[in-house]
């Protein structure tokens, strides 16, 4: 056995048999955890959920390298609300968020547990740069689920979601996500799910990259290189092709939230590195395994 599933088996042998109150509870202040890993996750099509294809092979290969977390948290492109606002049920439900799919698309269900009150109010207290509220109406939605069915097929690991407060500027987003450093020594996996490049409006039937949606990608990958996150907060001034990746920032706040929880000694590994359909960058990233 190698030392990360030594690790990973070993985090879980006091636990077995525990109810997730009791789990999170032994897992405490004092508790140590081995820091966890970060993930930005090109999520793209929702069938990407129910199709085995070289996306949700990958995720599952993640989800099989990573060490079992003790919760998840995602920032999802697809829950926007104004001000910001983190999920507090005990059994989130599964959001079908999207149309024109088919029907075993929408019976699709993750049923994951969600958190306690008391783990909400841990993220609630780590975040200084806003005001952060509880939800209880919420559940999981496309961004979050279509990517965690492949990677934790089991749906058993506590699971909860961070809003994107849409009247929030770029350094806004970048700012909270650097406040949840703290989570990642509590055993929470942080996972920002969207897309890098996400033009709805300029999809190819040919599955033909445009040149400007190349452009951005590679531009974005050797600033994440570089480690000039600033400029990708910045990213308004980043050029034409720029704008045409971005035309709404939803799908590329997530990645500013993994970003902002690099540390200098954590590693740093691309994969999924592909547009889709012409406009959409899978491009996928993770820090700290």
């Amino acid at each position: 056995m190698d030392r990360k599933s030594f690790i990973k088996a070993s985090m879980l042998i006091p636990f077995l048999g525990m109810e997730i109150k009791d789990f999170e509870e032994a897992l405490g202040e004092n508790a140590l955890m081995e820091k966890m890993p970060v993930l930005f996750v090109g999520h793209g099509n929702p069938m990407n959920a129910i199709m085995p294809n070289e996306y949700s092979k990958k995720w599952k290969a993640i989800g099989e390298q990573l060490p079992t977390p003790k919760a998840i948290l995602c920032v999802s492109a697809h829950w926007q609300t104004r001000g910001t606002q983190v999920t507090a049920m005990p059994q989130p439900k599964t959001i079908h968020d999207f149309g024109g799919f088919p029907k075993s698309l929408f019976e699709v269900e993750y049923p994951a547990p969600g958190i306690s009150s008391a783990l909400a109010q841990k993220t609630i207290e780590a975040i200084k740069e806003v005001h952060v509220t509880k939800d209880f109406e919420w559940g999981l939605d496309h961004g979050c689920w279509s990517v965690l069915k492949p990677m934790f097929p089991k749906a058993n690991i506590p699971t909860f979601q961070l809003s994107l407060d849409y009247l929030s500027k770029p350094e806004t987003h970048f700012k909270i996500g650097m406040q949840l450093q703290s989570l990642r020594q509590k055993g929470v996996l942080i996972i920002g799910s969207g897309n890098l490049v996400h033009n709805l409006g300029k999809l190819s039937h040919e599955n033909k990259p445009h040149d400007w949606a190349i452009e951005f990608d590679e531009l974005a990958k050797n600033k994440i290189l570089e480690g000039n996150f600033a400029s990708l907060v910045g990213y308004k001034g980043l050029g034409k092709a720029a704008s045409l990746s971005i035309p709404t920032n939803e799908h590329y706040l997530p990645l500013l939230y993994t970003l902002a929880l690099k540390q200098s000694s954590d590693s740093l590994q691309f994969f999924n590195e592909s547009i889709d359909m012409g406009s959409i960058s899978m491009r996928s990233l993770l820090i700290g395994a």
